[in-house]
């Protein structure tokens, strides 16, 4: 029997060698400067989009994909065999991309064996879903397995991150102006982190970057105490500032392997420059 198929969308914020390695599908958000449109991903990537950013009048704007566009794929991938498709998404929470990928699904004939998941989370929260997903994929692990997998590391996630400016959070309707301003004011870092209904949430606020990153730590070892972990520290254009957070996190964790990734021109045009998170699972025994 062929393998399992994985499919994701851009905001997954996979490192493009791991996504290719590992034979995952996705399907691009785009990116709206004015009446300039992009593939996230394809046509613009991280440094690109951020420079872009810099010089823009005004902030751009984000769409997800259409269903037609997921349907293409979906049927790609069928004709190619009968191995079943797992798609995962960014949270319907944030985004209609995945009410996009239900909508596709609909419309495929029946004999097409697809689940469309939610991931509750987004960049590489999501990522490490979907990298996870497709590694069960290549030992040959069955839908069912992988499907109950990814829900399971759904539920185990940890993920909190910064963000530099809380300019791009207020521009894009997450907070308003007045906390915004004394934000700045006041070198406010709000940590922020994913509910369980797949919006974002403010967890705390601490003034000044390394006590939000030591904050960020202590909250980590109140979730996930000393099993090992996968982790991943994604950045827009903060490399180090991943590298420090990283590091405490090397210091104070067992640490089974660890990925960085660029926040993408998607997620980027809502945290602005500067962002830097960290997403931790614990590693999963037996498979």
């Amino acid at each position: 029997m062929s393998r399992i198929r994985i499919v994701t969308d851009s905001t997954a914020d996979i490192p493009v060698e791991l996504r290719q390695s590992l034979g995952i599908e996705m399907i691009p958000l785009k990116v709206h400067f004015g009446t300039d449109t992009y593939r996230d991903a394809l046509d613009l990537q991280p440094a690109q989009f951020f420079e872009k950013l810099a010089a823009a009048q005004t902030l751009p704007t984000t769409s997800q994909p259409s269903p037609v566009e997921y349907l293409e794929i979906f049927q790609r991938l069928a004709g190619e065999s009968d191995a079943p498709i797992i798609s995962i998404h960014l949270s319907g929470g944030l985004s209609g991309t995945y009410q996009s990928a239900l909508l596709a699904k609909s419309m495929l004939e029946e004999s097409v064996d697809l689940t469309v998941l939610d991931s509750k989370t987004a960049s590489y929260g999501h990522g490490i879903l979907v990298v996870e997903a497709a590694r069960a994929a290549q030992q040959g692990k069955s839908a069912e397995e992988i499907v109950a997998l990814v829900e399971k590391m759904r539920r185990e996630l940890r993920l909190y991150f910064l963000v530099d400016t809380l300019e791009f959070l207020q521009k894009g309707g997450r907070i308003g102006k007045a906390a915004a301003l004394v934000g700045s004011l006041l070198n406010i870092k709000p940590i922020l982190s994913m509910s369980e209904e797949g919006v974002v949430c403010s967890v705390d606020k601490v003034r000044g970057q390394k006590k939000a990153m030591a904050r960020i730590i202590e909250l980590l070892k109140q979730d996930v105490g000393d099993m090992a972990m996968h982790v991943a520290v994604a950045h827009a254009q903060a490399m180090p500032i991943a590298e420090e957070l990283a590091e405490h996190v090397r210091q104070n964790f067992t640490v089974e392997d660890l990925t960085y990734t660029s926040i993408g021109p998607v997620i980027g045009t809502h945290t602005g420059p500067g962002a830097v998170a960290v997403f931790m699972v614990p590693v999963q025994h037996g498979g």
